[in-house]
C-alpha cells in the first residue's frame, strides 16, 4: 500500500510565514499557545492521518458501507471506527472549539490544517466529523440551556454523533418545497414526520447515538421558506438522567450506491413511520433556513478544505510517481541514440501540468486558512474592525466552498493524466481521489447555490457593497507591499482585474435593476469562477512579496548553475524557489485566462435566447 504524502513545509509556510497564526496569542483566547504547540499539533495529525486514516480509507474504498434491510442499520468499512476513535481521543473533533464546551480553544486555521490533513488521507470518513460538529454548533448557538447541557459537549467529544436533515425527494437545493410535518403535542415536543434523502451518515455504527437537526413545516405555518422550522430529534430518546432511553421512531431505509465516498453512508430517512418520532424546536418558530445558515456556512468552509485536502494529496502522489517514473530521453538529448532514460518530471508537459497543480493547491491554502483565520477575527475584534472580517468571511466562504471543491475534480484529473494509464488503476491513490472528490461540488448547496448567494446576496444585494470594498481594501494593500518586490506587469494585472470586476459588477447591478434577471442569472456562476481567479492571483502576489526577499537572501542572486548547486544542498532555498516559479507560473499564464472569462461574461450580455426547454427541444426524451 503506498504511503499517505502531505507537504509539511507549506502548511508551515501558509500558518506561520502567511497568516502569522503564532501571533494570533496577543487575544486573550490563544494566549496559552505558541508555534511549538502548533507544530506538535500538525504533527500529531500527520501521523494520525498515515497511520489510522489512511488504511482506513483504502479499505473503505473498496469495501463500502453495508446496510441492513432486517435491522434497518448501516456498518461503515472496517477500520473506520478505529480511526475515528484516534481523532476523537487526539481532540481533534473540537480541536478549535470554545474550552467551556470541551474544545481546546486553537484557532480556526489550525483547525482546517489538520482537516485538510485528513481529509487528504479519508475525506470519506471526516464527513462524519464535519457534520457532528456543525450540528452541536447549531445547538450551542440556538439552543435552550437544557437542550446545550444534553448534546453538545456528548457530540463534540465524539460519544454521540450527528449529521443534517435537509433534502427530500422533491425538495433539493429548492428547500421551501419540503413536506416534513411536525405536529405540536401538549408537553411542548413534537411529532415528526417524514421523508429525507441524501443524509450523510444518517445511520452508522462508530456511535450509538446520532442527533438529527431536521428542517420541518409546523402545521398551519406558511409555505415556502417562511415557514420551515427547525427541530433536534435524536435516535434514541435521553432520560432525565442524561442516560440514552427508548429508540426514537427514526430509521434508515436504505443507502446510495455512488461514484466515490464508498466509506461515507449517504441515507435515507423515514421520520415517524409510526407516528412517533419526537422532536424538539431548536431556536425560534418559522426560524429554521436562518439557523441552518449557520451550520451551512461552517460546512461550506469545511466542504472547500476538503476538496484543498484531496487535491494536495494527488498533487504529493503526482510528484512522487513523476520523480520515479522512467519513460523517455531528455528532450536536450532526444537525438542521441544511446540516451539514457529520465523520470517523466523532467519532460516539460509533465512539469507544467505539476506546476499547475501546485500552483492552484498552494494558493487555495492560503486563501482557505486565511478566511478561517477572519471567522476568528470576527469573534474577536471589536467595531469596524469586527465588521469588516465579517465582510470578508460572507464573500470568502462561497468562494472557497466551490472553488475549491471544483478545482479538485481538475486536480485530481491531472494527478490521473500524470500516471497515465497506472492512475486509471485503483492501484493507485489518485483513482480515489477523483471519484471521493467530485460530490463536493454539490453537498452543502450546489456551486450554482454558491455563485447565487456569491453574487446576489454577498456582493449585489450587500449595503453598498461593504463586502466588495472591504475586500478590495485588501488587495490594494498587497499590491501597495508588493512595489519593488514584485514587476509591475504582475502588479498591474490584478489592478486591472480589480477594475474589470468592477465593470462586470456595476453591468450586473444594472441587469438587476432594470430586471433582467434571466441575463443576470445566466452569469452568476462564470463571474464566481471568475472571481476565484482573482482571489487566487491576490494569494499569488501576497506569496512573491513573502518569498522572494527571502530567497535572494538565501541564494544571493545566483543564477544558472551556481544557483542550481544552490538549490540542491539548501531545502529552504529550493522551497522558496518552487514557491516564487509556482506563483510566477500562475500569474504569468494562467491569471491571464480571468480577463479571457470576464470579457466572455461582458459578451454574454449581448447573447440573447429563451430560457428553458426551448433550445433542446430537438433533443430525445428517455
Amino acid at each position: 500500500m503506498q504511503k499517505y504524502l502531505v507537504d509539511h513545509r507549506d502548511l508551515q509556510f501558509t500558518l506561520f510565514e502567511f497568516l502569522e497564526v503564532d501571533k494570533m496569542n496577543r487575544f486573550r483566547r490563544f494566549e496559552n499557545f505558541d508555534r511549538d504547540v502548533y507544530e506538535e499539533t500538525i504533527r500529531l495529525a500527520e501521523r494520525i492521518a498515515a497511520e489510522w486514516v489512511f488504511p482506513a480509507n483504502v479499505n473503505g474504498h473498496k469495501e463500502g458501507c453495508r446496510y441492513d434491510p432486517q435491522t434497518r442499520s448501516v456498518r461503515l468499512p472496517s477500520g473506520y471506527q478505529a480511526a475515528a476513535k484516534a481523532i476523537m481521543d487526539a481532540g481533534f473533533l473540537s480541536i478549535a472549539d470554545d474550552p467551556e464546551i470541551g474544545g481546546a480553544g486553537m484557532p480556526l486555521a489550525i483547525q482546517s490544517c489538520a482537516w485538510e490533513i485528513f481529509c487528504g488521507a479519508g475525506g470519506a470518513l471526516m464527513l462524519f466529523f464535519m457534520l457532528g460538529h456543525g450540528a452541536a454548533h447549531l445547538i450551542h448557538t440556538f439552543g435552550t440551556s437544557r437542550q446545550k447541557s444534553i448534546y453538545v459537549h456528548k457530540i463534540l467529544s465524539g460519544e454521540w454523533g450527528g449529521t443534517m436533515c435537509l433534502t427530500e425527494p422533491e425538495a433539493g437545493s429548492d428547500v421551501g418545497a419540503l413536506k416534513t410535518k411536525a405536529v405540536p403535542q401538549p408537553d411542548g415536543t413534537y411529532k415528526i414526520t417524514g421523508q429525507k434523502c441524501f443524509i450523510t451518515n444518517g445511520d452508522q455504527d462508530i456511535t450509538r447515538q446520532i442527533i438529527y437537526p431536521v428542517l420541518a413545516r409546523i402545521e398551519g405555518d406558511p409555505p415556502g421558506v417562511k415557514g420551515i422550522s427547525i427541530f433536534i430529534v435524536p435516535k434514541y430518546l435521553v432520560n432525565e438522567d442524561g442516560a440514552l432511553g427508548e429508540r426514537n421512531d427514526v430509521c434508515c431505509t436504505g443507502v446510495e450506491h455512488k461514484m466515490g465516498a464508498h466509506g461515507a453512508a449517504t441515507c435515507s430517512m423515514s421520520f415517524g413511520e409510526n407516528e412517533n418520532c419526537t422532536g424538539y424546536l431548536l431556536g425560534e418558530r418559522g426560524r429554521g433556513m436562518n439557523i441552518m445558515f449557520q451550520m451551512l456556512n461552517e460546512t461550506r468552509l469545511e466542504v472547500g478544505i476538503m476538496g484543498l485536502g484531496g487535491s494536495s494529496a494527488a498533487l504529493q502522489y503526482a510528484v512522487d510517481y513523476a520523480r520515479t517514473r522512467l519513460q523517455g530521453v531528455h528532450f536536450s538529448k532526444m537525438f542521441e541514440t544511446n540516451a539514457p532514460k529520465v523520470p517523466i518530471i523532467e519532460h516539460p508537459d509533465v512539469t507544467r501540468m505539476l506546476m499547475g497543480m501546485k500552483a492552484l493547491v498552494e494558493a487555495q491554502r492560503m486563501l482557505s486558512y486565511y478566511a478561517a483565520m477572519q471567522i476568528d477575527l470576527a469573534k474577536l475584534l471589536e467595531g469596524e474592525e469586527s465588521r469588516e472580517a465579517r465582510s470578508l468571511v460572507d464573500i470568502l466562504i462561497p468562494l472557497v466552498k466551490a472553488g475549491n471543491a471544483e478545482n479538485a475534480w481538475h486536480i485530481t484529473a491531472e494527478a490521473i493524466q500524470v500516471h497515465g494509464g497506472y492512475g486509471y488503476c485503483s492501484e493507485y491513490p489518485v483513482e480515489q481521489l477523483a471519484v471521493d472528490c467530485k460530490s463536493l461540488s454539490i453537498v452543502e448547496g450546489t456551486n450554482g447555490i454558491q455563485s447565487l448567494d456569491l453574487v446576489m446576496r454577498k456582493l449585489l444585494l450587500n449595503a453598498d457593497q461593504k463586502n466588495y470594498k472591504v475586500l478590495k481594501s485588501r488587495i490594494f494593500q498587497t499590491i501597495e507591499k508588493a512595489n519593488g518586490i514584485v514587476e509591475d506587469v504582475y502588479r498591474n494585472m490584478l489592478l486591472t482585474g480589480l477594475e474589470r470586476m468592477d465593470s462586470i459588477l456595476e453591468t450586473m447591478k444594472k441587469n438587476m435593476d432594470e430586471g433582467r434577471y434571466h441575463t443576470l442569472l445566466l452569469n452568476v456562476d462564470p463571474v464566481r469562477r471568475a472571481f476565484f481567479d482573482l482571489m487566487l492571483g491576490w494569494m499569488h502576489l501576497w506569496c512573491l512579496t513573502l518569498v522572494r526577499p527571502k530567497l535572494s537572501s538565501l541564494t544571493a542572486g545566483a543564477k544558472g548553475e551556481a544557483l542550481t548547486e544552490i538549490l540542491e544542498r539548501d531545502a529552504e532555498a529550493a522551497f522558496y524557489y518552487g514557491k516564487a516559479c509556482a506563483s510566477e507560473f500562475w500569474l504569468a499564464t494562467e491569471f491571464p485566462k480571468y480577463f479571457g472569462k470576464v470579457e466572455g461574461i461582458s459578451l454574454g450580455e449581448k447573447v440573447d435566447f429563451l430560457p428553458g426547454n426551448a433550445a433542446f427541444s430537438s433533443h430525445p426524451c428517455a
